[in-house]
């Protein structure tokens, strides 16, 4: 029986393993390598965070995207955007680097059994594990607006479906959303000869303004402080202590995984946007009716009142991000969907301070522990405080189950 199996193989279930391996766990991991980032993001995005926010996690902090992108003569520069081809490539690297290697399988199931998991890829092998970390990443959670379910591939997607954007040349694109995922996916679309038009709820876009110097004034730190999600100490207080934030009685940590760090743009995004891409702000989709081989938008104001307004296009393209939701998971066994302990008023699972569910042994990292401890779980910055709580909490499931784990090097 394994100690350890990860499910996932993107930034938070490598950084994850690392750990794992360090701390001498019987360690497997499933899943295809930064899967997300490599085949579900456009040619030509950048990453939103500062180079120096977006390291995998490694338990002696060597393998940080600055190193790495040094020893390659690129830049990784406070201020200057990234592209995410370049992050693809450290994470495919730092891949590369742990042992035991990533195993390239699907997993379809997770199953209870006594004193662990019986876990099944889809070639076919079973195998038991005393625990279980499910890093998924976001693929399983994407939000599509209900007005656009069902609708044909041709017509209507996510803006996670598209890793070329190309094939939208001389068409007329919608893409519905006010966040950097929006805004970014409609200036490609510009750039790649579509006609796009941006729809969102908001009465206006916001945008994030330019980072400070990393080197300032005492006075200048004090008022707004560093942190890997921005400055400012609301920011620095969900990125740099969430364990804090699951403290916080559940309404309240709902409130902020879902309010805290918004729907924006970066900084650099904005001159490809404004003045470029028309922008319909204060509207939604409440139907959406294909026409031929088009489709035609039924726009309302943003809580379903107001003015009646249509809008034909090509394509509708929802740019509505991802909500976490275990049931979502269909290779967990229907008694774990079930039976895993939520945060009032989500599909989440409530986790507690090693990211453990109420399943004793199933652990969540990324995107589903955001109800639990804030928004710095939808970022790449929370993987260094996910990878070393988590694999102590694996620890001490292991040790009291009777495992044995050997530190490496004692």
């Amino acid at each position: 029986m394994h100690d350890l199996v990860v499910v996932g193989a993107g930034p938070y279930g490598l950084s994850i393993a690392a750990h794992a391996a360090a701390a001498g766990l019987d360690l497997r991991v499933l899943g295809r390598p930064m899967a997300s980032w490599r085949d579900h993001m456009p040619e030509g995005m950048f990453l939103k965070s500062e180079p120096w926010s977006s390291n995998l996690s490694d338990p002696a902090g060597a393998h940080t995207l600055a190193a790495w992108c040094a020893a390659r003569g690129l830049r990784a520069d406070h201020g200057v955007p990234l592209p995410i081809s370049t992050f693809t490539d450290y994470g495919m690297w730092f891949a590369g680097q742990l042992q035991p290697r990533v195993e390239e399988r699907l997993v379809v199931s997770v199953a209870p059994m006594p004193g662990g998991y019986r876990v099944e890829t889809a070639d076919g092998e079973l195998f038991t594990t005393r625990t279980v970390a499910v890093a998924a990443g976001v693929m399983p959670f994407v939000h599509v607006p209900h007005a656009l379910r069902g609708l044909a591939p041709h017509l209507a997607s996510h803006s996670s479906s598209h890793a070329d954007l190309a094939h939208f040349r001389d068409r007329e694109v919608t893409v519905i959303g006010g966040g950097q995922a929006a805004l970014e996916t409609a200036a490609l679309l510009l750039e790649h000869g579509a006609r796009p038009t941006v729809v969102a709820r908001a009465s206006a876009l916001r945008w994030n303004t330019p980072p400070q110097p990393l080197r300032r004034g005492l006075r200048e730190t004090l008022r707004e402080p560093h942190s890997g999600l921005g400055t400012g100490w609301s920011s620095w207080v969900w990125s740099e202590v969430p364990g804090a934030v699951r403290l916080l009685p559940p309404t309240m940590r709902t409130h902020i995984a879902s309010t805290a760090l918004g729907p924006a743009g970066a900084w650099w995004l904005r001159d490809r946007v404004i003045g470029r891409v028309p922008i319909r702000l204060r509207r939604q989709v409440v139907t959406a009716e294909p026409v031929g081989e088009r489709l035609r938008l039924r726009l309302t104001g943003p809580s379903g009142y107001g003015p009646v307004e249509t809008l034909e296009t090509d394509h509708v393209i929802a740019a509505t991000g991802f909500v976490p939701d275990v049931n979502r998971l269909g290779w967990l066994a229907p008694e774990l969907r079930v039976g895993v302990r939520r945060v009032r008023g989500t599909g989440a699972p409530e986790l507690g301070a090693h990211f453990e569910s109420s399943r004793p042994g199933l652990f969540f990292a990324g995107l589903p522990a955001a109800p639990s401890f804030g928004p710095s779980m939808r970022f790449v910055h929370g993987a260094t405080f996910t990878a070393g709580r988590l694999v102590r909490g694996v620890r001490r499931r292991v040790v009291g189950a009777g495992g044995a784990v050997v530190l490496r090097g004692a």
